[in-house]
């Protein structure tokens, strides 16, 4: 018989955790707040601020603070503002099994719930917490996506996962951590992902409200609130087999190089690939061509006019990396839309829905880029997936150099060097050393 989810959430301690498990956290850690030092500054982090800090004062619960400003809510007031937040700039942890993200959800949550406790937390026992909202989250999201004919946001699924987590926080037993997963299932955000993909604007991945979701599900719980069985946990065992031996959040855990929809990052890879082999300048290239699975073709973004299309689109991006060479913090900026040199490689980037592609993308994302010069010459790359994905993984520097790319001109060098260093050990920390790390996450720059 498989563990039964709200055991394993009740049960887990830090001691249980293998070392592979607690190197994807610190790196997940790290790399979240680098996404969200640099998010805090988007106008859609600031609009979900003031609805919070509007529609969320403390309560009963206590107070916590709203992730990289300081103004203290609701803890799921601060759940909702740190997750709209982080997912403003679509550069933070995924998982492509479940076509989604955790990190986006899970740490404001988490964080959130660790600023209001009446007793304070130490590093093991948020590591634990962490894994468990992880492993559930995974989990329930790949049973959502193997059951519903519908492809649902990561909200979805996040909600049942932190929900979880919450309530074994809030000190909940085994029943009342059941209870908390199917209120956060059932009361999560079924919001559909392709709208916002056809569509794109600041509902994103649903995390905004899928954070809040699960915080609010655990406090009902709590007080005696009913609502198991949660159906991705309890009507799928084929996806929870072997919880507490196997660990998804390992297996599926990617890190992105580029704040874009990873959709687009095979093609961006084959194209940077291209250019450098290649010698080329943006000059030289009259059209691009990207072959790659459906989903990815609905991307489009020829000239995306607001950041939350430049995040959904591929051909933009990918005519970035042509003439720029990067795809990173400087392209996020309002004058990169208006790039005369790379709209007109957008403009001039056909995307071809391939079945081939379409087929094999399960799990993992394809794509071919063949980049035609104005002489006529054309260069093919090979097909291939994205960096980032644990067979062609990022390296510690290159989680470090990432962070410090975001978080430096936000936080400055000296607190992003402290931010990082507890970060990255932040499951040795004592009660005193992780409210540092607290405020060195949640407090205004």
């Amino acid at each position: 018989m498989p563990l039964p989810f709200h055991d394993f959430a009740a049960d887990l301690t830090h001691s249980d955790l293998p070392d592979d498990v607690l190197r994807v956290l610190r790196r997940s850690f790290t790399d979240t707040m680098g996404v969200a030092a640099v998010a805090s500054t988007t106008t859609m982090a600031d609009i979900a601020r003031r609805g919070a800090v509007a529609l969320f004062g403390p309560g009963g619960a206590g107070g916590a603070r709203i992730l990289v400003n300081g103004q203290v809510v609701s803890p799921a007031g601060a759940a909702m503002a740190g997750a709209f937040t982080v997912d403003s700039v679509d550069a933070h942890d995924g998982t492509s099994p479940c076509k989604g993200h955790a990190g986006s959800a899970v740490f404001p949550a988490m964080l959130a719930i660790a600023d209001a406790a009446e007793v304070p937390m130490t590093g093991p026992e948020f590591a634990a917490l962490l894994a468990v909202a992880y492993e559930v989250s995974y989990r329930a999201g790949l049973a959502q996506h193997a059951t519903c004919a519908d492809y649902h946001t990561s909200g979805a699924w996040t909600a049942v996962g932190v929900a979880t987590a919450c309530a074994r926080a809030l000190g909940c037993n085994a029943d009342q951590i059941r209870h908390a997963a199917g209120i956060g299932e059932y009361h999560g955000p079924r919001s559909q992902m392709m709208r916002c993909i056809d569509h794109p604007t600041m509902v994103r991945d649903g995390v905004g409200w899928g954070a809040p979701s699960g915080v609010t599900a655990a406090y009902l719980a709590r007080e005696g609130f009913t609502g198991a069985p949660a159906l991705t946990c309890e009507d799928a065992p084929e996806f929870w087999q072997d919880l507490g031996e196997g660990w998804r959040l390992v297996e599926d855990t990617h890190y992105k190089p580029y704040p874009c929809c990873r959709w687009a990052h095979p093609s961006i890879d084959a194209a940077a690939a291209l250019m450098t082999e290649h010698a080329l300048t943006h000059n030289q290239v009259a059209r691009v061509e990207i072959k790659t699975f459906h989903n990815a073709t609905r991307l489009a973004g020829h000239t995306p006019a607001t950041p939350d299309e430049f995040a959904y689109s591929i051909a933009f991006p990918v005519a970035a990396m042509i003439v720029r060479g990067q795809v990173g913090m400087p392209e996020l900026a309002e004058a990169t839309l208006h790039d005369p040199d790379i709209l007109r490689i957008s403009q001039a980037t056909q995307l071809v829905d391939d079945p081939h592609f379409t087929a094999i993308s399960v799990g993992k994302r394809w794509a071919q880029v063949t980049i035609t010069l104005n002489d006529g010459r054309s260069f093919t790359s090979e097909p291939r997936t994205p960096r980032g994905d644990t067979d062609m993984p990022l390296t510690d520097w290159d989680i470090s150099e990432k962070f410090h790319l975001f978080a430096d001109p936000v936080l400055g060098r000296t607190r992003a060097e402290e931010l990082e260093m507890l970060s990255g050990q932040f499951d040795t920390l004592d009660a005193p050393g992780f409210a540092r790390l607290l405020t060195l996450c949640l407090s205004a720059p």
